[in-house]
């Protein structure tokens, strides 16, 4: 993150005084959205599972920078870290949360219906979709008015996903389906968005999708190229702000044109 781009960020004011939570934000997605949030003014507190490197580097960025950040290890699958990081966060930046960004989550691997077991479809369950009520039933006690939360779902959500993928898509059809339940029940106050992303440049399609299937979608993509995970940041950042304040239990797609919903 560049000097340039915090000080842009901070003189739009755009997220100037939040304070924000970005979960899974030690890498790709969740990294961007951390730095993209800071860089708008926010102060944040990055969750990570097992990546530190990337979380406390990128607390150092916002740091170095003026920003205000801080990095906790935790599983957001237990509570228990749940709990204590929406705690530490209210008590390190003026006991409030503002904007919750949720991104933990993974597809941990490719099963048809015939090869899983139902300790695999849980644990996909748990990670993507009931790690969403943890968070989001943290930090509501902190929010108050005008209060943002934006969950990442996933195109998979709305096509059913790739081969093996049924129990993960499922998982994020949850998280849109959460988003608009959740825009209803805590509006007007706080607003609730989710994202769905396409094919992103990131460590989940490395691990579990094809080099050729990569570029097969990249080249029938409108915009002939995989997105970034700063592409996704920067939508992430404008509907946790208030230039989105009409906008509440949506679930936008960003995905180059591959697909139309």
């Amino acid at each position: 993150m560049s000097e340039a781009a915090v000080q842009e960020g901070a003189a739009a004011g755009t997220l100037v005084g939040k304070v924000a939570i970005v979960t899974g934000g030690g890498r790709d997605i969740g990294r961007a959205c951390a730095l993209r949030l800071a860089a708008a003014g926010a102060a944040v507190a990055i969750n990570y599972h097992s990546s530190s490197e990337g979380a406390n580097s990128a607390v150092k960025e916002i740091l170095a920078l003026g920003g205000k950040a801080l990095a906790k290890q935790g599983d957001m699958t237990a509570d228990a870290d749940v709990a204590a990081l929406a705690e530490e966060t209210a008590a390190a930046f003026d006991e409030r949360i503002d904007i919750l960004v949720h991104v933990t989550g993974g597809l941990l691997a490719r099963k048809t219906m015939a090869e899983m077991d139902i300790d695999h479809w849980n644990r996909v369950m748990d990670l993507n979709a009931t790690s969403y009520v943890r968070a989001v039933k943290a930090v509501l006690p902190h929010m108050t008015s005008g209060g943002s939360i934006v969950g990442l779902a996933s195109q998979a959500g709305r096509d059913g996903g790739g081969p093996g993928a049924v129990a993960y898509a499922a998982a994020k059809g949850a998280v849109m389906t959460m988003t608009r339940g959740l825009a209803k029940e805590l509006g007007p106050d706080i607003r609730v968005n989710s994202v769905c992303p396409g094919m992103i440049d990131t460590d989940f399609h490395n691990t579990f999708t094809k080099t050729e299937v990569r570029s097969h979608v990249a080249n029938i993509t409108p915009l002939k190229r995989e997105g970034t995970s700063q592409d996704v940041a920067n939508l992430v950042a404008y509907l946790a702000s208030d230039q989105a304040a009409f906008i509440t239990g949506a679930n936008i797609d960003i995905n180059g044109g591959l697909l139309f919903s």
